[in-house]
């Protein structure tokens, strides 16, 4: 018998769907185009920089074929910039994902927008000031396979790290809104942030969720009482009125 799978997607599961993502490399070999299930890939050509998926990329690290070119907002003043407005100017709320690059149209027939969280986010080109939906576990992958092609790869594993926990405190402090009834928004949180701290905030909501209908029944069982009550000192002014003792 099968037992029963967690609510979510686990960190493992996360990180492998990151894999999938974007990024730029700059070839040491040509390598023709391959035929993938996401498409063909464009022909590796150095030192010409060709957009791959993570996973290709980190195979081609791996043999020495190309070189991993981190995104910007993976250099060490990106991730400054971004830690001061978490810290600073947006102590309360998280910093805002990336604005989409492309232009979003409602007409059904339009079927070439690309929806998060594969957006090609973690790219030369994309912005610095904005943290993608997969930027913790993207960047801790770079570390481990290329630390040798980023700048600086101790500072950004530690500006990764506070960023980790400034963020998270964030998302542990959320909670207090849900006590007076109120909503908690998650916007720019990334994927490796939920399924971290799915556990702690589904127990939280579970224990008001509990906490609230206890206080419900106490009241419904106060309310019982008094009417009963209510209605035996009815019925004695009855009695009385009738000249019964």
């Amino acid at each position: 018998m099968a037992l029963p799978l967690p609510p979510g997607l686990t960190p493992t599961e996360v990180a492998f769907l990151c894999e999938m993502e974007m990024v730029t490399v700059i070839p040491r070999q040509k390598l023709e185009s391959l035929n993938l299930l996401g498409g063909p890939t464009q022909p590796l050509r150095p030192p010409h920089r060709t957009p791959l998926p993570l996973w290709l990329a980190l195979l081609l690290k791996r043999q020495r074929r190309a070189n991993i070119l981190p995104p910007p907002w993976l250099l060490p003043s990106s991730l400054e910039r971004i830690l001061k407005q978490e810290t600073d100017v947006k102590p309360q709320t998280f910093s805002p994902p990336p604005p989409h690059p492309y232009l979003i149209r409602s007409s059904p027939s339009h079927t070439d927008t690309i929806s998060p969280p594969f957006l090609p986010s973690s790219t030369a080109n994309a912005p610095s000031d904005y943290l993608p939906y997969h930027w913790l576990e993207l960047g801790e992958i770079l570390l481990e396979a290329c630390s040798d092609d980023l700048q600086e790869p101790g500072r950004v594993r530690t500006l990764l790290r506070d960023l980790r926990e400034v963020r998270m405190a964030k998302m542990r402090g959320s909670t207090k809104d849900l006590e007076g009834g109120g909503v908690s928004s998650l916007m720019g949180v990334g994927a490796m942030e939920v399924s971290e701290g799915r556990g702690f905030i589904v127990g939280v909501m579970d224990g008001l969720r509990k906490l609230g209908s206890s206080r419900e029944a106490a009241r419904r069982e106060k309310e019982d009482d008094e009417g009963i009550g209510g209605a035996g000192e009815d019925d004695e002014e009855e009695d009385e009125e009738m000249g019964f003792e």
